[in-house]
């Protein structure tokens, strides 16, 4: 079966996480939690609230990583997601994640990256003349990082697929299905959704 790779960790918005995941699996594609270690996650949920000048930050929901990043084998998936949230933050400093995310652009192979999603992109030095959306507070990282930022919902630039934040979920997963299929990746079999 065709497995695509999630690239994440605690403190992950949790819409993000399984917007993707689901939306995958009902594709037909086996997909994987990948994480610092292979242990149960805590995500959050990012909303909000009148009078604040950024987001409020509650405890989400918990799920089980499927693989530790040093485990990783980047040959084994055909493409990979970055949620954002809190997660991409510290991701971005392990440097299996950064190898996992090099590999992918190395061969032009499908990435998906959302909201903080860019962080860990930026850190592994794969921006440079790249094209990408982000949470619009991260324009400056996208920028630090050598990228272009554009505020949009969907945005492709080559093998990337970008967006702003889980509202974007409907343009950014619609393109990023777009570039799987355009670029060959597609499932096998039909997946059956494993339970955590």
């Amino acid at each position: 079966m065709t497995k695509i790779l999630i690239l994440t960790g605690d403190a992950a918005e949790t819409l993000e996480v399984f917007y993707p995941y689901q939306r995958l699996l009902e594709e037909g594609f086996e997909v994987h939690i990948g994480a610092p270690e292979k242990r149960k996650l805590q995500f959050v949920v990012h909303d909000f609230v009148d009078g604040f000048d950024t987001y409020t930050e509650k405890l989400g929901h918990t799920w089980d990583a499927d693989v530790a990043f040093k485990d990783v084998d980047p040959a084994d998936y055909a493409a990979i997601v970055v949620p954002g949230g809190r997660a991409p933050e510290y991701i971005r400093n392990d440097e299996d994640a950064k190898r996992i995310v090099r590999h992918f652009f190395e061969r032009n192979a499908p990435v998906a990256a959302l909201c903080h999603g860019p962080m860990l992109l930026a850190a592994a030095g794969v921006l440079h003349g790249r094209t990408s959306s982000a949470y619009p507070a991260l324009q400056i990282d996208v920028e630090l990082g050598g990228g272009v930022f554009e505020n949009g919902a969907g945005v492709v630039d080559g093998n990337l697929v970008s967006g702003r934040a889980w509202p974007d979920h409907p343009s950014w997963m619609r393109e990023f299905m777009k570039l799987l299929a355009a670029s060959g990746v597609t499932p096998t079999e039909p997946a059956l959704a494993s339970a955590h």
